[in-house]
């Protein structure tokens, strides 16, 4: 008989996701919260609550997010492997 999904760690968030990677994509650039904001056309502390997720973003958000970081909108939702 399979074993319950009682100990599984449930897999992360859209949210959760996104922030992960917008952090990790913005600091290997070497940029701040600020810089990103800048490059995206969007305020720094919209930036700083979406990395906290403290903010639900738009489609249209995450569509600049990605192009300031030069990625796919699909990269910012795919989980790391580290």
């Amino acid at each position: 008989m399979p074993s319950t999904a009682r100990n599984t760690v449930p897999p992360p968030s859209a949210r959760e996701l996104l922030a992960i990677n917008m952090i990790r994509l913005r600091r290997a650039k070497g940029w701040s919260q600020e810089a990103l904001a800048f490059a995206a056309g969007l305020h720094r502390t919209f930036i700083g609550h979406t990395e906290r997720q403290a903010r639900n973003a738009s489609i249209d958000s995450v569509e600049r997010i990605a192009n300031a970081l030069e990625v796919p909108i699909h990269e910012l939702f795919v989980p790391s492997c580290s």
